[in-house]
């Protein structure tokens, strides 16, 4: 179970593959829009409502790219997420009813949380980034500014309670549909924390080491890697590809930008002023450029084109900052919220990008400064290719199917759903 934009999505494609191709029966529980990622994989699909770039879109989400940083735009973030909640819960719940144990990202944990002790099923939390509180780093939703030791701890655990607030709207209800007491939020994110239960993390412990203040069974498996349903290059990219030296890719995802043109220009100017070719990826922000010497491409497996470019631009989502490590190329980081500047700052610190250039900090000049030094300094390329090199030696799937395992076999549904009140008490057809 999962909701956000793509990155929030794609890790778990791979995830629910892998442990397809082990035995299990995996469905993935997230907006119908990502229904094509999984096509193939034999992993199955149930849908929710809520459209994330629609959300985006709208006035609301626009609004987002006034909020500066930091605390600020978590707590629009917070605001507008309680308004979505309540409206994935029902298929959440229903989903629930016909597994058997629950497999939960960051951005649904609560609420999944809530519907599993309901149910009285088993889960896993399966984060992409690190969640708990520590004092060597402050919360990543917060930025890379270190608070002190003291006060970076402080600062997660203020976040966590945050992200319990996304949900308290919606939880009561669930709660008593379930035949749960009620409890606050906040009581009920303590009692959590009480459990100590595991935790597994989609991230590599190259990159972020696991914090020594972490509690037992708060592990780094390494990473997941999205199922690539179409591995290949499409033929016009792949003759882009073969008629020069390798370009630069450049794409911010699933993030959304006030003014795409200015920003397309100034990506444009950029590259050339490097003497670089580029391939622009549209995404949701819709950039675009024409000329010899670029190309703008729609999705395109990540797996299959960065390892052909003599460097990538993104904007340091989880997702793609893994997949450019893992084809070992230099980077230059644009970040523009959430977590994206805690993992820009862990692409310089790796010496693998010359610098994180913020997205409301980007020029023309400031950008192709950035790239000259990505793209004609070796040790950016020799660092980036040994750190790929290990990064695609590692196994993350292999704890997750251990923990999985590990939990055994759930007896009877019956059971579980006889907690339920009223008519959700029936099983599905």
């Amino acid at each position: 179970m999962t909701a956000g934009s793509r990155g929030d999505v794609a890790p778990y494609t791979g995830l629910g593959h892998g442990l397809s191709r082990a035995g299990h029966e995996v469905t993935l529980v997230t907006h119908a829009r990502f229904e094509p990622l999984v096509a193939g994989s034999k992993v199955r699909f149930h849908a929710l409502p809520v459209d994330p770039r629609a959300e985006l879109e709208s006035s609301r989400g626009r609004g987002l790219h006034r909020s500066g940083t930091g605390v600020g735009k978590l707590v629009r973030v917070v605001a507008m997420a309680r308004t979505l909640v309540g409206r994935m819960t029902d298929d959440l719940v229903a989903a629930a009813r016909s597994s058997d144990v629950l497999l939960l990202s960051g951005s649904v944990g609560p609420l999944g949380h809530t519907i599993a002790e309901g149910l009285s099923l088993p889960y896993l939390d399966v984060p992409l980034q690190p969640l708990a509180p520590t004092r060597e780093f402050g919360p990543p939703m917060l930025g890379v500014r270190s608070l002190g030791a003291v006060g970076n701890r402080i600062a997660g655990h203020g976040v966590g309670l945050a992200v319990e607030q996304v949900f308290a709207g919606a939880l009561p209800t669930v709660r008593e549909r379930l035949g749960l007491p009620r409890v606050s939020a906040a009581a009920a994110w303590r009692a959590r924390e009480r459990q100590e239960r595991p935790v597994l993390h989609g991230f590599s412990p190259l990159v972020v080491p696991r914090p020594g203040d972490w509690r037992p069974g708060l592990t780094v498996t390494g990473y997941w890697w999205p199922y690539d349903t179409v591995p290949q290059l499409p033929p016009l990219l792949r003759d882009f590809l073969d008629a020069g030296p390798p370009p630069v890719y450049v794409g911010l995802g699933s993030a959304t930008v006030p003014d795409p043109e200015r920003l397309s220009t100034a990506i444009v100017r950029a590259l050339r002023q490097a003497g670089l070719r580029g391939v622009i990826q549209r995404g949701w922000a819709g950039l675009g450029a024409v000329g010899d010497d670029m190309l703008s491409v729609d999705e395109v497996p990540h797996s299959v084109l960065f390892p052909r470019m003599a460097a990538v631009v993104h904007h340091a989502g989880a997702g793609t900052t893994a997949a450019g490590l893992r084809a070992g190329v230099p980077a230059v980081p644009v970040p523009i919220q959430f977590d994206e500047g805690f993992w820009s700052a862990r692409l310089v610190g790796l010496g693998v990008a010359p610098r994180a250039l913020p997205l409301r900090r980007l020029t023309a000049d400031a950008l192709a400064a950035a790239l000259k030094r990505a793209t004609r300094d070796p040790a950016f390329g020799r660092r980036a290719a040994h750190l790929g090199t290990r990064i695609r030696d590692e196994d993350g799937m292999a704890p997750v199917l251990a923990a999985v395992n590990g939990l055994g076999a759930v007896s009877g549904r019956g059971e579980r759903t006889g907690r339920v009140n009223g008519p959700d008490a029936q099983e599905p057809g």
